[in-house]
């Protein structure tokens, strides 16, 4: 049921916002230039990498020494703006069609944290990567890494298509209040780097 539930709800979604879609395209490649996605490996259900796609949210400005600057330079108010209303997130909806992602699940992370979990935090694994997740509505990017990989393994152990619904709609509210985008200090998200538990 929750696969079928992808399959209608993503491919519903992408023919509903076909247009908005076709004017973000336009609006990325003028105001952040090209290539207008953002493509990353991740890790999927059991850990399988998958090409993540994502509407790009920064420049490539780099430095004298041709480094990319941090992200807190490379970050335009635009793409503040993409990422506070999630819009940077909407051709994900292409990897729930594949069959890469979920609507709902833990968020996929990088593919060099793997070797970093713990083995109750590896379990976040043990379901499809999601758009949006039990971790997003309770906190975001606001939250430790601890207290999200707890709420990834909560949503694992009770996983429902009630709560998925659930989630969908919390994550609407979220969004339209903007809250938990980024961690305290952080443009984005600081960096996993293993477990204090």
């Amino acid at each position: 049921m929750k696969r079928l539930f992808d399959l209608l709800v993503a491919t519903g979604a992408l023919l509903l916002f076909a247009l908005p879609l076709l004017v973000l395209i336009w609006m990325v490649r003028r105001k952040l230039g090209s290539p207008v996605f953002f493509r990353q490996v991740r890790p999927g259900l059991h850990g399988r990498p998958f090409e993540m796609v994502k509407f790009r949210t920064m420049t490539d400005a780099r430095g004298p020494d041709g480094a990319l600057l941090p992200d807190s330079v490379r970050l335009t108010s635009f793409g503040r703006f993409l990422r506070a209303t999630s819009l940077d997130e909407l051709p994900e909806l292409w990897n729930v069609i594949k069959g890469d992602m979920s609507l709902v699940g833990p968020r996929p992370l990088l593919v060099e944290y793997l070797p970093l979990y713990s083995p109750e935090q590896a379990r976040r694994h043990e379901v499809r990567p999601g758009i949006t997740g039990w971790a997003q509505v309770n906190g975001r990017n606001a939250l430790s890494w601890d207290d999200k990989f707890k709420l990834d393994v909560w949503y694992v152990d009770h996983r429902s298509l009630r709560l998925d619904v659930k989630i969908l709609w919390l994550t609407v509210k979220k969004v339209l209040v903007r809250e938990g985008i980024s961690a305290a200090g952080e443009a984005t998200v600081s960096k996993f780097t293993g477990s204090k538990s």
